[in-house]
C-alpha cells in the first residue's frame, strides 16, 4: 500500500490536487492503518467537493475507528445530507451505522480528541 501513497503524495507535491486525489491519498493511508494522516486529506477532499459522499463515508467510518464521536456525528449528519441528495442511499446507511458507533462511544465516554470533521 505505501508504493500507492507515495505515488499520491508524489502528485499532489507535484501541484496536482483534486477531491478525488485526495480522498484517494486519504483511502490509501487509512488502508494502510494511517487514520490520522488520512483525516486531513478526507477533510480537504470534501473542502474541495462537498458533494462527494464516498469521503463522507470514509471520514465518519475514520473519525470512528480514531474514537471522535462528536466530530464522527457531525460528519455522519452532514454526509447523509447529502449523500441523501444525491440518491446514494447506501452511503447514507453506512453512515447511520457509523453514526450508532459514534453515539454508543459518546454513551461510553469515548475520548474526543480535537474537532474534526470538515
Amino acid at each position: 500500500m505505501s508504493d500507492m501513497i507515495e505515488r499520491f503524495q508524489n502528485m499532489l507535491d507535484g501541484g496536482q490536487d483534486s477531491a478525488m486525489l485526495r480522498f484517494s491519498l486519504g483511502n490509501a493511508l487509512a488502508t494502510d492503518g494511517q487514520l490520522e494522516a488520512a483525516v486531513p486529506h478526507l477533510e480537504r477532499a470534501l473542502e474541495l467537493d462537498g458533494g462527494y459522499s464516498a469521503a463522507w463515508k470514509l471520514l465518519a467510518k475514520t473519525l470512528v475507528e480514531l474514537e471522535r464521536p462528536d466530530a464522527a456525528l457531525s460528519t455522519c449528519e452532514r454526509g447523509i445530507r447529502v449523500a441523501t441528495e444525491k440518491g446514494d442511499l447506501q452511503a447514507a446507511k453506512e453512515m447511520e451505522v457509523y453514526a450508532k458507533r459514534a453515539r454508543k462511544q459518546q454513551a461510553a465516554g469515548g475520548p474526543d480528541q480535537g474537532s474534526g470533521g470538515a
